[in-house]
């Protein structure tokens, strides 16, 4: 039995929650998945998966192989990774993962990596808070860029870098197109902003959860015109549809080049929400990590990121 494969095969059974899909992603049959696990099962001497007609959950005991399987592949990354780099030179794959709203930092971030070094490989993923929270915990992604207030929960388990403040505007079309690029016009309330057909993110969004508390703050219940889960698709129908979008600076600024657009301070009350890295507290990073994490604690990128994601508010 390959022990490491058959963790690999464990770990992703938890994953996709799906014999078949499992073997897909794994690259093997189903009947090669089923074995391997069987394989652990008799090298442990326990039993690891409910079985049934369908994948039914892991065992008590299964969940600390599982969690054992996770530490196990993580170490072995860092191993190669630590084999492959030199002092001056990180070498290997990065993944990160990023909420929407702050898809456009997490992008200049990888970018930046990139070019100081040109070894690591950045993998950015979109994913809801939820999704990228439960991925740090698991180790399945090394780097997660959102909401560090939701961190309390699992307080002890990730630890924050700090990197910048979303502010919040509404995006419309202007009534004539500028020059040259989106324009920033006068401040409006929320409550103004309720007037508007608006396209929203899905409410499994973090950011909805904001959005919809702040209007509830002035007394209104916004019911969304479009929701996605995009946010490409949040800028492309207001350009293209009679649909406004609340979005925070970093998505205005992604945008700038629409002249057709004007993006209006979001006021009374001002909606200010801290955003950062984070990443597990209990494992040794790789060479990449060690990397990023110092990127991510530099300050020109630091003044970079809150111009950016700022850029149409003065800091």
């Amino acid at each position: 039995m390959n022990l490491l494969a058959s963790m690999k095969y464990l770990v992703a059974l938890n994953e996709h929650r799906h014999f078949a899909r499992a073997a897909e992603a794994c690259h093997i049959t189903q009947p090669a998945l089923s074995n391997a696990l069987r394989a652990l099962e008799e090298e442990f001497g326990v039993v690891i998966v409910h079985r049934g007609r369908t994948f039914a959950g892991l065992t008590h005991e299964g969940e600390q192989v599982l969690s054992a399987a996770q530490r196990m592949l993580h170490e072995h990354m860092v191993l190669q990774q630590t084999l492959k780099s030199t002092e001056d030179r990180p070498a290997g794959s990065l993944t990160i993962g990023a909420v929407p709203t702050a898809m456009p930092i997490a992008a200049r971030f990888a970018a930046m990596l990139q070019a100081q070094h040109p070894g690591i490989l950045p993998v950015v993923l979109s994913l809801s808070s939820s999704e990228l929270e439960m991925r740090l915990d698991n180790l399945a992604i090394d780097l997660g860029l959102g909401y560090t207030e939701r961190m309390d929960p699992m307080a002890g388990k990730l630890k924050a870098m700090p990197q910048y403040v979303e502010h919040y505007f509404l995006l419309r079309r202007a009534a004539v197109p500028h020059a040259l690029e989106l324009q920033v016009g006068a401040p409006i309330t929320w409550q103004e902003a309720a007037g508007h057909a608006l396209c929203l993110l899905t409410p499994d969004m973090h950011n909805r959860t904001i959005v919809n508390a702040a209007f509830a703050s002035v007394g209104c219940q916004v019911q969304a015109h479009i929701e996605t889960n995009s946010i490409l698709t949040m800028a492309l129908s207001v350009v293209a549809g009679q649909v406004c979008s609340v979005m925070p600076g970093a998505l205005v600024a992604a945008v700038r080049g629409y002249r057709e657009l004007e993006a209006l301070p979001l006021e009374s009350p001002q909606v200010l929400t801290p955003i950062g890295f984070m990443s597990h507290a209990q494992v040794r990073p790789s060479r990449a990590m060690a990397a990023a994490q110092a990127l991510a604690q530099d300050s020109a990128w630091l003044r970079h990121a809150a111009t950016y994601s700022g850029l149409l508010l003065p800091f």
